[in-house]
């Protein structure tokens, strides 16, 4: 049985990111679905949760940053844990390449740390998953959830091979 909140999330993202569905109106049908490829209940509750944490940062009012570039961002001991150093070096790359801004940055932070601090290990491949989906859910953010899309993906088929 599959059991990271990650790969729940990967699979919904995989089959219905070109689709129109809402979670809410057909989550009982996407529940079913999920359990029937494998995902166990409390993984899928995991996920759903933390897609309802995702749409929560959404809709929170957020102050932009006067001076972005003059900004650094310090990284809690947890976050550390989680992040290591090459996941936390990709982030400033994408913040200084305009991908991620200020407020993306800290969405996929808090995301990446809704994923657990369990024993299970958190990498950078999971970590470009989590900018994807993060970027994906933000409006005016198709170019650089367009860059991450070709980074992810083309890196997938590259291992396929």
């Amino acid at each position: 049985m599959k059991e990271n909140i990650l790969d729940v999330l990967m699979y919904l993202f995989e089959n219905y990111m070109n689709d129109d569905i809402e979670f809410d109106s057909d989550e009982e049908s996407l529940r079913s679905e999920l359990h029937a490829a494998g995902f166990r209940h409390t993984e899928i509750s995991k996920a759903f949760d933390w897609l309802e944490g995702l749409s929560e940062l959404q809709d929170m009012p957020v102050e932009a940053v006067q001076n972005p570039a003059s900004s650094i961002r310090i990284y809690t001991d947890k976050e550390c844990e989680r992040l290591d150093v090459e996941c936390r070096g990709f982030l400033q790359f994408l913040e200084q390449t305009g991908v991620l801004n200020t407020i993306t940055r800290e969405m996929v932070i808090d995301r990446a740390m809704a994923l657990g601090s369990g024993a299970e290990e958190f990498d950078l491949e999971q970590l470009k998953w989590v900018v994807l989906m993060v970027l994906f859910n933000q409006p005016g953010h198709e170019a650089a959830y367009a860059w991450v899309e070709d980074l992810v993906f083309d890196e997938t088929a590259g291992q396929l091979h």
